[in-house]
């Protein structure tokens, strides 16, 4: 009776083994290929990496459609990093970059279920987690998600080409969104009341299945019109690519107390970070009279 107990588990994991291998199949024959460590082509021009549009300079070199108002708020951000502040730029305070900013990270992985599509941004300081929803699902009612800097995601996957293959995403993100948030380390603002709407058409190139597109376009209520760009991606030869750890807290100089931001010298005492900037309120320490 043992024996024969046995002799049953094993057949049954031997068949589930076999329908989760096909299951596996098929859903591989069903998607792109995907896989492995996706560089994004984001030249830097001489500034930094992290923009919108990769094939410009940051900052009023993107050229942004901003609204007068907007366009202030650049210079302004500008002019206060230009005396040592931090700007319109949170995620100096390792605040997360959020939507688009993260889709300009270095590195990028996308882990590929039916129900959910999943993209791992890896760059120096940061390390972000987007969900790309595809089961289906309705958008949320109001007050269902909480606010988040990446906002929701749903899509859907394309066969274009009629061939039994999914080969384009389609992506709709919306909020509600956390903020403020910034393209880039100028400060290129977002509107601040947060209802940005982003769409993406993900796809591999039909020349080179190595390079993928990610082509965004922004609808926010700081923009005149919707912006369009087309991000992107270098898939790296190295089937065990390195991987950095991400930690923008560790080494990070900035110290913001109120609404100020100070500076962490190199042996550990705060600095100003602007000039003439007064020291912060000391009200809640016993202050030692000077000799």
């Amino acid at each position: 009776m043992f024996f024969r107990s046995w002799i049953c588990a094993f057949a049954l994991a031997a068949a589930l083994m076999v329908t989760m291998g096909g299951a596996r199949a098929a859903h591989d024959a069903k998607y792109p290929n995907w896989k492995g460590q996706w560089q994004a082509i984001n030249p830097p021009f001489g500034d930094q990496i992290i923009k919108y549009d990769p094939t410009k300079r940051s900052g009023p070199w993107q050229q942004a459609p901003l609204t007068p108002e907007y366009q202030r708020v650049l210079e302004d951000s500008m002019a206060d990093q230009a005396k040592g502040g931090l700007g319109n730029y949170p995620t100096a305070r390792c605040i997360p970059g959020g939507m688009p900013r993260m889709m300009a990270a270095p590195r990028m992985e996308y882990i590929i279920t039916p129900e959910t599509t999943y993209i791992v941004g890896n760059a120096d300081d940061l390390l972000d987690l987007r969900r790309i929803f595809t089961d289906g699902r309705d958008w949320p009612k109001d007050g269902e998600v909480d606010p988040t800097y990446l906002g929701y995601s749903l899509g859907k996957w394309i066969d274009e080409d009629g061939d039994g293959r999914y080969d384009v995403l389609e992506v709709e993100t919306r909020g509600p969104f956390k903020g403020p948030r910034a393209y880039d380390h100028t400060g290129l603002p977002l509107h601040f009341d947060n209802q940005s709407t982003f769409k993406e058409r993900f796809f591999l190139d039909k020349s080179d299945p190595n390079l993928l597109h990610d082509e965004i376009t922004v609808f926010d209520h700081a923009l005149t019109r919707p912006w369009s760009v087309d991000k992107t991606f270098r898939r790296n030869p190295n089937p065990r690519p390195r991987w950095s750890e991400a930690s923008c807290s560790e080494g990070n100089a900035n110290i913001v107390i109120g609404s100020e931001n100070y500076f962490l010298s190199a042996d550990g005492l705060l600095m100003p970070a602007k000039k003439d900037q007064p020291p912060p309120d000391l009200r809640y320490f016993k202050q030692q009279p000077l000799k």
